[in-house]
């Protein structure tokens, strides 16, 4: 199918989790008017400015490229130039206000990875983890104004194993997503979708999260310790504190019969070993 075939979009993204979605659309002839994505920002030692991951798959395949600081009104009006009839937008990391919005005809489409209305808001795979949940999924959504409020396009599950981190399962909701948006957009260009208010009486909120959070007691509630685990494994990790008040970073752990064990870390300052070794020290 020509490129022309497809009513004309943007794509919105900017970390690694955009990457495959926008990849997986170019790869099905899906290929965006623009990409908009996350001025380049300061990175590593150097603190040298580096572009998004999302830019980098752009420019290594020849599109336009836009970098807005502000969703301002001067980024929409360069926006409406491009003539787009939708957007795409997954994990931009900007609020779109109600006149962006209103600037494509048919509507942005987001990629959430959660069962909307069920974790609106920025963290939606750590909070199934924190709260030991087994079923998971993916909604395709229209946005609205309110955060993740807007109507529902596509939803699919998946099954929360329960060894899994969200270093599995988050590649997992990365690839189910890009393949509900592809099987969505077609009916969606065709006019001939469905999109289903959500339940706001079901609506539950996933927030930011900050290093302490990811403080264990070892002694406390075994599950809870290994949820929190889980959960903050590829992000902010997992720690507890020694009786003389050294800082100890968890590097690997598991879940079996009812106990939460410790089988890595790093203590602070040395490299990594055994938890046995570092208990026997």
């Amino acid at each position: 199918m020509s490129h022309n075939a497809h009513a004309p979009f943007i794509f919105f993204g900017t970390p690694r989790v955009a990457v495959e979605t926008l990849r997986a659309l170019l790869d099905a002839g899906f290929t965006p008017k623009a990409v908009i994505t996350n001025p380049d920002a300061p990175k590593g030692r150097g603190l040298e400015l580096t572009p998004s991951p999302v830019k980098e798959l752009a420019l290594s395949r020849g599109l336009e490229i836009f970098t807005p600081e502000k969703l301002d009104a001067a980024t929409e009006e360069r926006i409406r130039t491009f003539g787009a009839e939708y957007a795409v937008v997954v994990a931009y990391g900007k609020i779109f206000p109600e006149s962006l919005i209103e600037a494509f005809p048919s509507g942005v489409l987001n990629v959430h990875y959660s069962l909307l209305p069920k974790y609106r808001g920025a963290t939606p795979t750590e909070a199934a983890l924190l709260h030991g949940d087994t079923v998971t999924g993916v909604t395709v959504q229209k946005m609205v104004k309110a955060l993740d409020a807007g109507d529902i396009l596509a939803q699919r599950e998946i099954q929360i194993a329960r060894d899994e981190t969200i270093r599995e399962l988050r590649p997992r909701l990365i690839k189910l997503g890009a393949d509900l948006l592809l099987e969505t957009l077609p009916g969606f260009e065709r006019g001939d979708r469905t999109a289903m208010p959500q339940d706001e009486s079901h609506a539950t909120h996933s927030g930011k999260f900050k290093k302490e959070d990811g403080r264990l007691d070892l002694t406390a509630d075994a599950l809870e310790n290994w949820n929190k685990y889980r959960a903050y494994a590829d992000t902010i990790g997992t720690y507890f504190f020694t009786e003389d008040g050294t800082r100890v970073k968890i590097k690997d752990a598991e879940f079996a019969l009812g106990e939460f064990r410790v089988l890595r870390v790093t203590p602070e300052g040395k490299s990594e070993m055994s938890y046995e070794e570092f208990c026997a020290r």
